[in-house]
């Protein structure tokens, strides 16, 4: 038999905050469910992460009819401390190139 092979550990640059995030961004109409099918997400944890953004401060929305509009409060600084200074324009304007 040969040596144990080590698992590989799975990981990605981006959160699901910052893939939910940037859908909204493109599209400040679009749907939970558009949202869910892009990020490889449940329905369920992107009604989370629309809730942990609208609490943080970097995120709002408006209700019109059946459907939420979603405004991207831009000028928020990113929130970790090794990731200061940085907007979330500047952010933005990197990933929706």
């Amino acid at each position: 038999m040969g040596a144990p092979t080590t698992p590989v550990r799975q990981w990605t640059f981006l959160t699901s905050h910052a893939r939910v995030l940037v859908q909204i961004a493109r599209d400040p109409g679009i749907r939970v469910r558009e949202i869910a099918a892009r990020c490889l997400l449940t329905e369920r944890a992107v009604q989370r992460i629309i809730v942990d953004l609208e609490a943080a401060g970097y995120l709002s929305h408006e209700r019109q009819g059946r459907v939420n509009q979603y405004h991207v409060i831009a000028s928020k600084q990113l929130r970790h401390p090794a990731d200061s200074g940085p907007t979330i324009a500047e952010l933005l304007s990197v990933l929706l190139r």
